[in-house]
């Protein structure tokens, strides 16, 4: 039986990886084997691009740029890591898929790449597969962004590219998610993340066995 393939996703400081490292963990009490992973960086080659994606500077290079690197990314975490994994029954949840670059580079920038150009990468790089379930972490930007800016005070490689930008950038982003979660209802749940960890998990995992009946 073909694994399930979930994707987290949300602005930054929402708590995606450490609800994904919950989840992965409940699965495994369940006796389901899953695959943590990340984009950018879910491969060896993904990592390098990771580091040239969320490290330096913010203006280094514009979003069509961006689109380019995280769609090449895509492909090579699909083909290599997400795909055979599904086939051998497992499930994977992914820090971050196509959502966020829709959200990014189409919503959040003023200078935007297009809809049409983004549904084209994809299409190229991913073809017709869509993730089995997406859940859409909300917050207030100004909560999200103190999160983020603490959490990188523990981290060795301070990966704040996107949090330099100004706070209307992350408030177009977090309206941008929402306008995906509302166009793929079937497919995308919104969570308030503003809540405790322990409470967002139980959220999750209602969500979960809801869905996928176990």
């Amino acid at each position: 039986m073909r694994g399930k393939f979930i994707t987290f996703e949300g602005g930054e400081g929402t708590g995606k990886s450490t609800q994904l490292k919950l989840l992965s963990e409940y699965l495994a009490k369940k006796g389901l084997k899953s695959i943590p992973t990340k984009e950018p960086g879910g491969t060896d080659t993904g990592q390098e691009l990771r580091r040239i994606l969320v490290t330096g500077d913010k203006d280094k290079f514009d979003a069509t740029a961006e689109a380019l690197l995280y769609f090449a990314d895509r492909h090579i975490h699909m083909v290599q890591k997400v795909w055979p994994a599904l086939e051998r029954g497992e499930w994977v949840l992914s820090d971050r898929f196509a959502d966020s670059t829709v959200a990014y580079q189409y919503y959040g920038y003023d200078k935007r790449v297009s809809r049409e150009d983004l549904d084209c990468l994809y299409k190229i790089a991913v073809g017709n597969f869509k993730p089995d379930l997406t859940l859409i972490l909300d917050i207030d930007p100004q909560v999200g962004l103190a999160r983020s800016f603490k959490k990188a005070d523990t981290m060795a490689v301070k990966e704040l590219r996107f949090e330099g930008r100004e706070l209307a950038f992350h408030q177009r982003l977090r309206n941008g998610f929402l306008e995906i979660a509302a166009q793929d209802p079937q497919r995308c749940v919104v969570l308030d993340a503003d809540k405790s960890i322990e409470d967002l998990h139980k959220d999750i995992v209602d969500v979960i066995t809801e869905r996928f009946k176990f």
